[in-house]
């Protein structure tokens, strides 16, 4: 999930009242959406099979592929209609780390706990070698990069290479609590808005930086400093140095404590480009560093074994429907994107939001009720690498409010889960307060399974997940927030990321709640309210060329959720 925030615009509690007379929820259906999921719910057993079976479900690969031939002939089986895999072109061979071993075999004899980066070659058979540690300059140009690394030249070949300084981690003191407070929740509801766009975004991290083999900082006056590299860069070149002087194996320190880690990728996605790379847990990370510091020689061991899928090129987003009735050609859709990091099996990112909106669908079938409109799952792949199926997908089918196909105009709203196990909280839907009072009294009912209202956002920028695809075009995203539940602080993108993290009356909720907005919006006589020609915000400027952190977690871009 891509860690953007969303802007909120307040609604109030109160108004709209000749609409909302016209807008009184079913609660005899309501009644049943939770007796089916509180009874039979299918998101255990589904999250298993996504995640023990077909885990990790990175983008291009077979497991992801699997994962979806598997949703479709479920959601077959539970009466859901004109299911498919929808091409888009990831342009990308598909990637799978299929064998992996460290060790640590002098001064000391003892495994090692890391992950591979994607997309990075492996090591051809077990690679022995002594291990050495260099630390980047400061934000260095490519002169000052360069000649550092020429000094190290005679240093790499044949060695285990540390990239970057031990990161020192403090204690946490003060633990992030599991569960949000309602009163934080409403305020979140009712926040001021900001203009579309927001501020610019914070400064970006330096390149990494420490003691060991540092490079002088240039001395040159400012107006004559060339312009520092930003982290791809750095993490290119020094991917291409190590690999033109025969390193064996290069290792990130992962920087997250309790041996959490976050292993992203190559971002060239051409194994050719990067040695073979793993990340490292910081605690086997700090200990490497500090024999290395005491002059004593430290050989490591490593045995990588990774495969990639030329087939990958071509991705997939999951498709199957509920058909509708007098309105069968307008959609409402709700899903989650399937596809996973690797470091883990994807169960709270998101393989999760896949199986609660799975469920949700399976609720509405079940209970027999025809709706109007045509509900339609969508379970996305490339949204890791930047919610690239769903943005094919709008693509594809509806344009932009700027340039329309047919189907926007019988567009309805797409709803969209990706931040972990918590329950539902509220809905963020893009639109005029009147989109966000329909959705609030459709599920007023619902506050005693911790869902506390809706509200709205204005901007168009894409970012954090693939509901704001369909912000981007100037359609109805509706995105829901969450209680945290270890999400950011240990399951995000992590080695943590397993089935065992999942709290399962936390998502049944989620599941009835989805289920009954997605069940109330399918049945209105309009569609959800939208902004007007005069009130549709603009669509963002392209953003500049991304400054990213230091290379020492994988490197990656701001990542998704």
């Amino acid at each position: 999930m891509r860690r953007a925030i969303s802007v909120f615009l307040a609604v109030p509690l109160v108004g709209l009242v000749g609409l909302l007379a016209q807008e009184r929820p079913d609660e005899s259906v309501f009644w049943k959406i939770r007796q089916e999921g509180t009874s039979r719910s299918q998101i255990l057993p589904t999250l298993h099979v996504l995640t023990d079976v077909y885990g990790p479900r990175l983008t291009g690969s077979p497991n992801l592929k699997g994962a979806g031939e598997w949703a479709l002939e479920q959601m077959k089986a539970w009466g859901l209609k004109n299911g498919h895999l929808e091409p888009w072109d990831f342009g990308h061979p598909g990637w799978l780390n299929e064998r992996f071993t460290a060790h640590i075999t002098s001064p000391v004899r003892d495994a090692l706990v890391a992950e591979v980066l994607a997309w990075t070659p492996g090591t051809n058979g077990v690679a022995r070698g002594a291990a050495i540690q260099i630390t980047l300059p400061l934000r260095p140009t490519q002169a000052e990069l360069t000649a550092f690394l020429d000094t190290l030249k005679p240093a790499v070949k044949g060695k285990m290479i540390l990239v970057g300084p031990h990161q020192q981690l403090l204690v946490t003191f003060n633990p992030v609590p599991l569960r949000r407070e309602d009163s934080d929740v409403i305020a979140q509801l009712n926040a001021t808005p900001q203009a579309p766009g927001g501020p610019p975004p914070a400064a970006q991290a330096p390149p990494l930086q420490a003691p060991p083999l540092q490079a002088p900082p240039s001395q040159a006056p400012p107006s004559q400093t060339p312009r520092p590299l930003t982290g791809v860069q750095i993490d290119e070149h020094v991917n291409r140095f190590l690999l033109a002087n025969g390193a064996l194996v290069r290792i990130n320190d992962a920087g997250r404590d309790h041996g959490q880690i976050r292993a992203f990728d190559n971002r060239t996605h051409d194994i050719s480009t990067a040695p073979p790379t793993v990340v490292m847990r910081n605690e086997d990370y700090g200990r490497i560093s500090r024999l290395l510091a005491d002059k004593r020689a430290v050989e490591l061991e490593f045995e990588i074994v990774n495969r990639t899928y030329p087939e990958g090129r071509t991705s997939y987003n999951v498709i199957a429907e509920i058909p509708g009735s007098d309105k069968a050609d307008e959609v409402v859709m709700l899903g989650g994107h399937l596809d996973s990091w690797h470091a883990g099996t994807g169960a709270t990112d998101n393989g999760i939001g896949s199986a609660v909106m799975m469920e949700a669908a399976r609720i509405i079938a079940a209970i027999g009720v025809k709706p109007r409109r045509t509900i339609r799952v969508a379970l996305w792949s490339g949204e890791e690498q930047g919610l690239l199926g769903s943005q094919a997908y709008v693509k594809e089918h509806f344009g932009t409010f700027e340039a329309q196909k047919p189907e926007y105009a019988r567009f309805a709203g797409y709803f969209n889960i990706d931040s972990g196990t918590g329950r539902a909280r509220g809905l963020t839907v893009f639109g005029p307060p009147a989109a966000a009072t329909v959705l609030r009294e459709a599920t007023v009912s619902f506050k005693d399974l911790g869902l506390l209202g809706a509200t709205t956002t204005r901007t168009r920028a894409t970012g954090g997940t693939d509901s704001t695809s369909f912000n981007a075009a100037g359609l109805p995203g509706i995105n829901a927030l969450q209680d945290p539940i270890q999400y950011q602080t240990s399951t995000w993108h992590t080695n943590l990321d397993t089935y065992e993290r999942i709290v399962e009356d936390d998502v049944k909720k989620s599941a009835i709640v989805i289920a009954a907005a997605v069940y109330h919006v399918a049945m209105r006589d309009e569609l959800l309210p939208r902004f007007s020609k005069e009130e549709m915000p603009r669509p963002p400027a392209p953003p500049p060329p991304p400054q990213t952190p230091a290379p020492s977690s994988g490197a990656a871009p701001s990542r998704t959720n």
